[in-house]
């Protein structure tokens, strides 16, 4: 099975103070994809500098010509469809076709409660998401959407033309449970997952392994119910949050492992961190770039 290889650049430096440098280099090293979070801030970044997705991805689209870009991933924290989906027509007409949406229900970090609101429950954010998702696909797919939902509404809001790429742009979904599963296996072109957090302090790789295994047996189920392929169905595993999260970007023969193991479960992209100095993200630059130039070769 094929591999693809991708990273995720956050968006914590100025455009002209390095940000554009990592947009270009990503495109010259040869990943499949570049994404971002589509955070108002995130955990440690929070008292530092931070900027916009959607903004970062359109000047990404403007330097660059074969890597697609995206979002890892977008939440309804704090978007709305309607105002979503213009962004991401635009975004998609700027960069040609371009860019995959990551999308997933969200959490209880800075987000949740930045436009004031109290954080949602695990609950209320399904539910949300469960609503936010369709209403997506119709405003990206049809020329004019009304609709009257419990968290939602759009009343004939315009997307003319749609997206270059058709019927539209590509969802990544991220989920675990089985609510969100469902809508993976009925809405996506991909599907995301970060692995097991219960693991995540505790766990060991093995066990890692046994759950991803799990996940994708459960992602098999919901699109056995949807009478949909589950082998259609990309399947992306952003690393840094398992519990051998930094030993991947310790050398290249360590990431040709990690690799190597989780393709023969099924993934068929691995995403990683652009290297970020005193942070979680922390690595050895040069290897992070043998690795993008290597690794698959190695892997067959």
């Amino acid at each position: 099975m094929s591999l693809r290889l991708s990273t995720v650049i956050l968006p914590h430096r100025r455009w002209s103070e390095g940000g554009r440098t990592a947009w270009t280099r990503a495109e010259q090293l040869g990943f499949h994809t570049a994404y971002t979070y589509d955070h108002l801030s995130w955990r440690s970044f929070r008292d530092g500098p931070w900027f916009g997705a959607v903004p970062t991805l359109t000047a990404a689209a403007g330097v660059t010509e074969r890597l697609r870009l995206g979002t890892l991933v977008t939440s309804p924290n704090f978007r709305h469809p309607v105002t979503l989906a213009k962004e991401l027509i635009s975004l998609d007409d700027v960069s040609g076709g371009r860019v995959t949406l990551g999308i997933g229900a969200g959490g209880t970090g800075f987000d949740a409660s930045a436009l004031g609101q109290e954080p949602w429950s695990p609950r209320e954010r399904a539910d949300r998401f469960a609503e936010f998702v369709p209403l997506l696909d119709r405003l990206l797919t049809e020329d004019s959407v009304s609709h009257e939902g419990r968290f939602y509404s759009a009343h004939e809001a315009r997307n003319i033309p749609g997206c270059v790429q058709r019927p539209r742009l590509p969802f990544a979904v991220a989920a675990t449970g089985p609510r969100g599963l469902r809508l993976a296996a009925r809405y996506g072109q991909a599907w995301v997952t970060t692995g097991d957090p219960k693991l995540y302090e505790t766990g060991t790789p093995e066990q890692s392994v046994e759950a991803l295994r799990g996940q994708i047996g459960k992602l098999s189920e919901a699109c056995a119910a949807a009478e949909r392929d589950v082998a259609g169905l990309d399947k992306v595993l952003l690393t840094g949050f398992t519990p051998d999260r930094a030993r991947p970007l310790e050398s290249l023969d360590a990431f040709v492992d990690f690799a190597g193991r989780h393709r023969d479960l099924g993934f068929t992209e691995i995403v990683i961190h652009w290297p970020i100095p005193d942070s979680d993200f922390a690595a050895d630059e040069k290897v992070f770039e043998q690795i993008a130039m290597e690794s698959l070769a190695q892997l067959g």
